[in-house]
């Protein structure tokens, strides 16, 4: 009986082992094989107050999705944060800004942000709520501008190539109201905070404004801008993404579906003065 006892028990032992061998040989066979179908995910931050921005996110959204990419759109609601994001590796990339705004942050915080691609022209333009051309401008208006000095910069040599002002030799988009040598209507020009110029439309003469902003206010260059500045490569949106990732597959995946046919066609018959595409 004793001796039947042992033999039972081995025959368990031996069986627990084989089923123990035989999972464990299961568990390296699922190891073995990539079962994986987890999708990659690129996050972009965007500005909340362009509006353009998320429709063209919404189209390269659906494009990237047909590759297993899901694209997450971090919203924010200044034009700050996009860059500080991206530079401490928060997000992949931003999508708001042009290449001087983005070497202006990347010199003041010694940072690595650079161009992936080009998107689209967002011309400034000059409007009135009272004025409906230029000539009608009175002697010592009021005209509001950007005061960071990359767009106070750009806006002043806007109004110098329209003749409204000249200034110093050599100032070029890099001016100053200090720069400023000839004024010929002596006009009066209030610096603002960029995202404040729509706001100054009903409070001054005459508000140097993005279409971003000029939009919800119903204004469109062609209808009703006193003037609308000529398109300049450096000041086209752009993609932007740090010089780590820029060259990766996922974002030169999401640069081709920014700059896509499908991106194209929608600009050019939405937005037609407001966003002309930047790329072929």
């Amino acid at each position: 009986m004793k001796k039947l006892f042992i033999t039972v028990a081995a025959m368990v032992f031996l069986l627990v082992g084989c089923g123990k061998a035989g999972n464990d040989s299961a568990e390296n066979t699922n190891e073995g094989t990539d079962t994986s179908t987890e999708q990659q995910t690129v996050k972009v931050a965007t500005a909340s107050s362009i509006e353009i921005v998320t429709e063209i996110m919404g189209i390269a959204e659906d494009l990237l999705a047909e590759e297993g990419i899901k694209v997450e759109n971090v919203v924010v609601s200044d034009n700050i944060q996009p860059n500080t994001a991206l530079a401490s590796e928060e997000v992949d990339a931003n999508f708001f800004q042009h290449a001087l705004w983005m070497q202006a942050f990347n010199d003041n915080n010694d940072s690595n942000l650079v161009v992936v691609e080009p998107v689209y022209h967002a011309a400034m333009g000059l409007y009135s709520k009272e004025y409906k051309t230029i000539d009608e401008l009175p002697e010592g208006a009021t005209i509001a501008v950007p005061n960071d000095p990359t767009n106070l910069g750009r806006a002043l040599a806007f109004l110098e190539a329209e003749g409204v002002i000249q200034l110093k030799e050599g100032t070029g988009i890099y001016g100053t109201v200090q720069d400023i040598e000839e004024n010929p209507k002596n006009y009066k020009f209030e610096e603002v905070d960029l995202l404040m110029l729509a706001r100054m439309y009903d409070d001054v003469d005459a508000s140097v404004m993005y279409p971003s902003y000029a939009m919800p206010l119903n204004l469109t260059p062609s209808k009703d801008a006193l003037l609308v500045e000529d398109p300049i490569d450096d000041f086209a949106i752009s993609l932007v993404a740090r010089e780590d990732n820029a060259d990766s597959e996922l974002i030169q995946k999401l640069a081709e579906a920014i700059t896509s046919p499908e991106v194209k066609k929608y600009l050019e018959e939405n937005y037609p003065e407001s966003a002309a595409p930047a790329f072929e």
